[in-house]
């Protein structure tokens, strides 16, 4: 954070809910926003999802990937995700997530591209929407395919916090005379630190330490129970003999976690190490076409890409972003939020995670079941694209086509919603559907 910043104290409490006017961004690809729960048709027009993949996810410096350069990671998740049906050269379009890296890094994306086997003929972008940056990625394809601009792209994400640590980051260069100013106050507040945005919300919305503990602990305890039974196996794609995440710890408890100091709040604070997610590195990639052109290739569709929506929300509470971009994205698709089956709802930190479950009175037994960002990292960059990955694997695993059948959700639905907060006040989310029908990605 800038030194000039003295906007760093958690705001007063309040148990009230935050509704805010927002500036929004949506793309709704596959159907109309009148569209009930149950007539989402499908269409040859449609955005489908064939592959998708990533990277163990790996603690940054200590874990097993910290001397594995970005490059490296990016380009072992894009090689990975194009089916052997599939020449290279046929990808028209290649949109990349990252946050931390310098200028240099679209030269790192490229060279990865080249080195991933994909041809020259092949364009590439990069982008950065700070945490939300995989899943932009994905819509930048998605949107270029459902125009007709292409018809076969990637959306990834790639993040080394190792070799590009938050703590190198510097300050913007704005005027800070002008910043300064009475009327800039919102402006100033894109600078508080993302802890204390956290504290912030524990404090407004009247979080305890041990409810987030409590939230954290539970985090570990799925991934663990995930990575044990291997659900995790069937999405990672391997980096220089490293098959596994790193960061999870099976036998974290509320009251090991109590044991820890509050690191923006040192005397009232509830934010500790323990209860935020972990600087991580890793890399994710989802391949996308047009359901024709999938049929025409006779690949099976692993899910498809329905709608997007990205919202603004005040800075000194970002972490809220979810709460408010999952209505928005819902209400333009006609759907409820019991229509979802599953949600993966990025885990900056425990307070703003448990604060958007509680506000949008979300099933907690639908949400992140495989863990989050607390105990698996949260690679700023990739982990938009991570989340769409868990979320499609699971879905498919889980046969949520039959789900109807045992109580959750609107019978024949199929629905998942992925959604993070970003750093500056927004929050963004994307509506998946998955498909009947088996499906493997060991032909990889």
């Amino acid at each position: 954070s800038n030194p000039k910043n003295k906007q760093n104290r958690p705001l007063a409490s309040s148990s009230s809910p935050i509704l805010v006017p927002t500036h929004t961004h949506v793309a709704c690809l596959s159907h109309t926003p009148s569209s009930s729960p149950n007539t989402m048709s499908r269409s040859p027009n449609d955005v489908v999802i064939l592959t998708a993949v990533r990277t163990p996810l790996c603690r940054a410096r200590r874990g097993a990937l910290a001397k594995i350069p970005p490059s490296t990671l990016l380009s072992t998740v894009l090689r990975g995700c194009i089916p052997p049906s599939i020449p290279p050269s046929c990808i028209e379009d290649i949109c990349v997530g990252n946050v931390l890296a310098p200028a240099s890094g679209y030269a790192m994306a490229r060279m990865a591209q080249i080195d991933a086997g994909i041809p020259y003929t092949t364009p590439l972008q990069t982008l950065n929407r700070q945490c939300s940056s995989g899943l932009q990625a994905m819509n930048v394809i998605a949107t270029a395919i459902a125009s007709g601009q292409i018809k076969v792209g990637i959306g990834c994400g790639v993040e080394s916090m190792s070799s590009h640590p938050m703590n190198k980051v510097t300050p913007p260069d704005v005027d800070w005379e002008v910043m300064k100013e009475d009327r800039n106050e919102e402006a100033m507040n894109c600078l508080i630190p993302m802890g204390v945005t956290s504290e912030n919300v524990s404090s407004k919305f009247g979080f305890t330490r041990s409810q987030l503990d409590e939230f954290a602990t539970i985090s570990h305890q799925r991934a663990s129970l995930a990575q044990q039974s291997g659900k995790f196996s069937e999405e990672i794609i391997p980096v220089a003999g490293v098959t596994a995440d790193d960061g999870i710890r099976a036998q974290t408890t509320p009251a090991i976690l109590s044991k820890l100091k509050p690191v923006f709040d040192p005397e009232n604070g509830s934010t500790t190490a323990g209860n935020s997610s972990q600087m991580t590195d890793g890399a994710a990639a989802i391949l996308l076409t047009t359901r024709a052109h999938a049929q025409h290739l006779q690949l099976p569709i692993l899910g498809v890409y329905r709608s997007f929506a990205c919202v603004g929300v005040p800075p000194s509470i970002m972490g809220i972003g979810p709460a408010v971009a999952i209505p928005k994205l819902l209400n333009d698709a006609g759907v409820s939020t019991e229509d979802v089956e599953l949600y993966e709802i990025n885990e900056a930190f425990a307070s703003q995670a448990k604060y958007c479950i509680e506000v949008l009175g979300l099933d907690t037994n639908k949400v992140n079941v495989n863990g989050g960002a607390i105990a698996l990292g949260h690679p700023l960059g990739c982990t938009g694209a991570r989340l769409t990955v868990s979320l499609l694997h699971e879905m498919k695993r889980r046969g949520v086509h039959n789900r109807g059948k045992e109580g959750g959700g609107t019978a024949g639905r199929r629905l998942g919603v992925v959604s993070m907060c970003i750093g500056t006040g927004m929050g963004a989310a994307a509506l998946l559907e998955v498909e009947d029908g088996p499906w493997r990605q060991s032909s990889l």
